[in-house]
């Protein structure tokens, strides 16, 4: 098979993805695609390298602290985001079989086998180094210049919604544009309950991860950007950064009972209602962008634009093209190798078929 194409220049974002994805794809001398990753053996398996999961898992981590572009966006485009939600929606069957049954043990051992462990692990690894690396100076950045960052993030969900969209495949019809109304006026209303002083508590963080982890999970939808919205950003990014032990472990223990439930709702939805689901998310981000307005009180109540705004129109028009060349990269990749996000959809779709008839 031969060598793509040499990627963009590794000083710019579409170079460092591009770059990484290269690293990471080669197998016995084969690079089969820049996004896709794949290098098919003779018995049809896939090998990536461990540096370059790393890597990958890095990217995610990275872009998950900012409320705007979603770790599952990043998967898409990197070409893991498949084999991370068919690997998570296995180990919660093996779960399953082990408590539930039949065949506790043998059942366990069937999922967890096909679990794939070489990309899952290095991602995961990659993902909490950078969390750790990353929390702290984000958290500081948001305190410190609040309407600035607003309006930065505000430009990268605004792009961002155009991922679940153009997922959702077609043309959009009348009813289809209800259902991303209906979605649009309750993530709206939602976001405009003034937030509350309360001190989180365990039980409320538990909710938040929750929420949280289904960024992960579908693509356009930051983590961050729910728990903004929820009033846990900045305690989740201040635990993180100061390894606030109790804090993180109710943050886990909700992302897991999240997981549990979320992995294989997300597979239904995406097999049986992809197009409804994509289009909801859609709505959902649009709504939700009122959170990000730069000019607000701490109740929530709107301001008109005041003082430097052109300076807070360029942050927003920066974060906007962040997602773009995100967006750019899964094209381009397309084209050039034929497997791109819709693909990786795809195959997220067959994964909940094949994990039905293994059940």
């Amino acid at each position: 098979m031969p060598a793509s194409p040499a990627p963009d220049h590794p000083s710019t974002p579409a170079g460092v993805l591009a770059a990484a994805q290269t690293d990471a794809d080669r197998s016995s001398g084969a690079v089969s695609g820049a996004a896709s990753g794949r290098a098919p053996d003779d018995d049809g398996s896939v090998r990536r390298s461990l540096p370059g999961n790393v890597v990958r898992g890095a990217l995610m981590g990275v872009v998950e602290t900012v409320p705007g572009v979603s770790g599952g966006t990043v998967a898409l485009v990197t070409g893991v985001y498949d084999e991370l939600i068919n690997s998570a929606g296995h180990v919660v069957s093996a779960g399953r079989r082990l408590l539930l049954g039949p065949d506790r043990a043998a059942g366990a051992r069937h999922h967890l086998a096909r679990v794939e462990w070489g990309i899952v692990l290095p991602v995961a690894l990659g993902m909490v180094a950078a969390l750790l690396t990353v929390a702290g100076p984000v958290s500081h950045l948001v305190e410190e210049h609040p309407v600035t960052m607003r309006a930065l993030f505000l430009g990268m969900v605004l792009a961002s919604a155009g991922v679940p969209l153009r997922l959702a495949g077609g043309n959009l019809r009348a009813r289809d544009a209800a259902v991303v109304a209906a979605a649009t006026v309750l993530a709206f209303v939602l976001v405009s309950v003034p937030p509350t002083t309360v001190a989180p508590t365990p039980v409320l963080v538990v909710l938040a991860a929750m929420v949280a982890v289904s960024a992960l999970l579908l693509p356009g939808l930051s983590g961050s950007f729910l728990l903004l919205t929820l009033g846990l950003y900045q305690p989740t990014l201040r635990a993180v950064d100061e390894l606030d032990l109790g804090y993180l472990s109710l943050f886990l223990l909700g992302a897991a009972l999240g997981m549990v439930v979320i992995v294989k709702g997300l597979q239904w939805l995406l097999d049986r209602h992809h197009r409804v689901t994509m289009l909801a998310v859609t709505g959902l981000m649009l709504g939700a962008l009122r959170s990000l307005w730069p000019w607000q009180l701490e109740d929530r109540a709107l301001l008109a634009p005041e003082g430097d705004w052109w300076l807070q129109l360029l942050a927003a028009a920066a974060g906007c093209v962040v997602v773009l060349v995100l967006l750019a990269v899964d094209a381009r990749t397309r084209a050039r190798t034929g497997h791109g996000a819709q693909e990786e959809l795809a195959g997220i779709e067959s994964g909940a078929e094949d994990a039905h008839r293994t059940r």
